[in-house]
């Protein structure tokens, strides 16, 4: 099983915000295999802790105006994984140094990467 259209173009949305907010480092991984309840996982790195709130917080509204409701949020207020629950895409906006230490690259790396059209 693949990801749906619908979740692959969710991605690019969020993808493009999150490069509006110069994140970093970002990969999508489908994970519809191993996880029957989400499509993507959607990665990106924030500088600092106001970066990452910065990055989050322009992926929900452009998400938004995409009408894929945010169904769960953890995370903002500390800034260094929040991670962002709409559905068919989750979303986790991680502070650089989280990211290292929790690598969820290696976690789910036999999972195909869904191709974003950012720079990245």
């Amino acid at each position: 099983m693949t990801a749906s259209t619908r979740s692959v173009e969710l991605t690019q949305v969020a993808a493009t915000a999150a490069d509006a907010k110069q994140a970093e480092n970002l990969v999508a991984l489908d994970v519809t295999g191993p996880l029957p309840l989400t499509d993507v996982f959607l990665l990106a790195s924030g500088r600092n802790e106001p970066n990452v709130r910065a990055i989050a917080e322009e992926i929900i509204e452009k998400l938004g105006d995409a009408g894929a409701p945010l169904l769960r949020r953890e995370g903002l207020s500390e800034g260094r994984w929040v991670l962002l629950d709409f559905g068919d895409l989750v979303v986790h906006v991680f502070h650089e140094e989280d990211r290292m230490y929790y690598s969820l690259e290696r976690l789910w790396k036999d999972c195909p990467v869904v191709p974003l059209t950012v720079s990245v």
